[in-house]
């Protein structure tokens, strides 16, 4: 069963740049499933809006996991995609997260650092020592904005982009994000949805240089 653009919200676009909320399930980029994915849905859109012959250019910058839903930023031409990922790279793209995780955190923020090795066997990510040299370091901080139950609402800046990094580093710590069938497995009901949500990105647009701020909002708030 595909998925229509009807369901992907379009928040901005312009000639270099389309800023989009990702539903939840759907892939960024294909892979070996061939299901849905962002990328090919978003080129059909752009291929039929302004009625563009053969293969249109996009640039895929950053990626969401596939149960995770909110704000993605793409490039329409090879000088945005470069652009904008030389920023990533840097660290002057700011992404900003919203997540549930399970019980209540001690501190009111707090900055985790951990080096993190994904195994592309199983695509499972672990924390490792930090003399692994294969181990990349993760570095992430947060802000808890309320407490629900047994539960914290935490406001999560990320300051590295590596793979399930917020999903792993809460489980490392003892919180694992609601929801998360793979970091918190023993605690998510079967078939709950992950709660963590891209809720905000940041970024100096690639040929203005204006800094430009996009927010979505989790449905589950």
């Amino acid at each position: 069963m595909g998925i229509s653009i009807d369901k992907v919200k379009i928040i901005y676009e312009d000639n270099h740049v389309l800023v989009v909320e990702k539903p939840v399930n759907v892939l960024s980029q294909a892979d070996i499933t061939n299901d849905e994915d962002m990328l090919s849905i978003l080129k059909e859109y752009i291929k039929e809006k302004y009625q563009k012959p053969g293969n249109v250019y996009l640039g895929l910058v950053h990626r969401l996991d596939r149960p995770v839903g909110g704000v993605m930023v793409f490039a329409r031409t090879s000088k945005a995609a470069s652009r904008l990922s030389e920023d990533i790279r840097t660290r002057n793209f700011k992404k900003v997260y919203t997540a549930l995780v399970y019980g209540k955190l001690r501190e009111k923020s707090e900055t985790l650092i951990h080096y993190l090795l994904k195994d592309e066997n199983t695509n499972m990510v672990k924390v490792v020592s930090a003399s692994d040299k294969n181990g990349k370091e993760a570095i992430l901080d947060y802000e808890v904005l309320g407490f629900k139950r047994d539960m914290s609402l935490v406001r999560v800046n990320l300051h590295t982009g590596r793979p399930h990094q917020i999903r792993v580093q809460f489980s490392e710590i003892g919180h694992p994000i609601i929801g998360d069938q793979r970091y918190g497995k023993d605690l998510a009901r079967v078939g709950e949805q992950i709660h963590l949500w891209a809720s905000e990105i940041t970024f100096a647009h690639p040929i203005t240089k204006e800094q430009m701020t996009f927010k979505s909002t989790p449905p589950w708030m």
